[in-house]
């Protein structure tokens, strides 16, 4: 059986009420313990898209990486980010909507309609919108956004990795594989460290329940 790959259908059918600034948003890193949250939106052009458009969890990273370089240069593009502190400070559902509302807001041109991945929706958005369960696995601006999100999160992550290294954040991005837990108990809490998160929590407030 073939692999489903996301298609242009709810974007047509916007347009077809008018909608002329389509736009897909996607996020990554609500699960890791370090780093920030990044969310992408991306408005696709309906006459020259990206071929092999794919839930970015469903890439490779070098394909990830070749149809980022397509989408940046054929799309529009906004990225947002939520950092560490501010995911402790409103927790991490919040912050998501926080990135995806920077990434909006960053788009070189205002939109009049969002499609979002997930089943609920920011507050506040500057136009009518609808969440997509699994959207980046049925939309194509959607699909895009998460690879836009995943791409630019991880280089963030490398970066990271560099100016702290032997938590493996190149490979694991921050998710709490058993390198980076031992890393944690051994090297000690970052500043880019979730501080609110479990894991976290309980290494700097062992005497917490």
């Amino acid at each position: 059986m073939s692999l489903q790959r996301p298609d242009f259908s709810h974007e047509s059918q916007l347009a077809l009420t008018g909608a002329s600034c389509i736009v897909g948003v996607d996020e990554a890193g609500r699960g890791p313990l370090a780093g920030p949250v990044t969310a992408a939106a991306v408005r696709l052009n309906p006459g020259d898209l990206p071929q092999g458009l794919q839930d970015s969890k469903r890439l490779s990273a070098t394909a990830r990486e070749a149809l980022f370089a397509q989408i940046m240069a054929r799309a529009e593009v906004g990225i947002g980010h939520a950092s560490p502190a501010e995911i402790d400070a409103i927790n991490i559902l919040q912050a998501t909507y926080l990135a995806m509302m920077r990434a909006i807001a960053a788009l070189p041109r205002a939109p009049d309609r969002l499609l979002i991945d997930g089943n609920r929706l920011p507050r506040d958005l500057p136009c009518p919108a609808q969440a997509v369960v699994k959207g980046d696995g049925k939309v194509m601006s959607i699909a895009a956004a998460s690879i836009i999100a995943k791409v630019t999160r991880d280089r963030i992550m490398a970066d990271l990795d560099r100016r702290y290294p032997g938590y493996g954040w190149a490979g694991n991005a921050g998710y709490p594989t058993k390198r980076h837990i031992n890393a944690i108990a051994d090297l000690g809490v970052t500043p880019e460290h979730r501080r609110s998160f479990a894991p976290i929590r309980k290494i700097l407030c062992p005497d917490l329940t």
